[in-house]
């Protein structure tokens, strides 16, 4: 009997415990340190001038567009609402035109895709918060671009039920640190300008 519980315990798709932390917890947990160097990198941009703002909008726009492009979130989430032309509207009143994008290789597979998506749609929270900093006068339809109501909770429920065990995570957790350092890269871009 003893034996048959075991086996019981080790045949999901977790191994032993097959009763995993829900595969979002997975991703902030493993990709924490991206998630900081991205939050340092556009952290110093700051929004105290109008050209500083414009740099920090320009960075976003030469990641975002091929992102959404490659990750076809609308594929993937129910009412899923782009962001891109409203950071191209928020550059035009800034009197600046959309930047070439930064390299960034397709998703491997639907992981790799439901990871970056977690990155870009993460953003979209920090967004909104950042979109209070911003000197009044000044365009904001890409930082207040918010979800719609319990959006964020669906997005995680719907990346929780696509886990499908270690492998699944693996890969959704190399799309994730993959977007993170593409937000790093194009960051890096716009801060050598300034």
């Amino acid at each position: 009997m003893k034996e048959m519980a075991a086996a019981r315990k080790t045949s999901g798709p977790y191994g032993v415990d097959d009763t995993p932390t829900p595969c979002h917890l997975h991703l902030r947990l493993a990709t924490r340190a991206g998630h900081d160097a991205v939050d340092a990198a556009f952290g110093a941009f700051g929004f105290d001038t109008v050209d500083a703002y414009r740099r920090f909008l320009m960075a976003h726009a030469r990641i975002l567009p091929i992102a959404e492009r490659l990750i076809d979130p609308a594929s993937l989430v129910a009412g899923w609402q782009p962001r891109a032309d409203g950071l191209a509207a928020d550059l035009a009143a800034l009197g600046a035109a959309m930047p070439a994008t930064v390299d960034l290789a397709p998703p491997a597979d639907i992981a790799e895709r439901w990871g970056a998506l977690y990155v870009i749609e993460g953003s979209r929270l920090g967004g909104v918060m950042l979109a209070r900093s911003v000197p009044e006068g000044l365009p904001t339809a890409y930082l207040s671009a918010t979800h719609p109501p319990g959006g964020w909770k669906r997005l995680l429920a719907a990346l929780d039920a696509a886990d499908t065990g270690p492998a699944w995570r693996a890969a959704a957790t190399r799309g994730a640190h993959a977007m993170f350092a593409a937000y790093r890269r194009a960051a890096a871009m716009d801060a050598a300008i300034g």
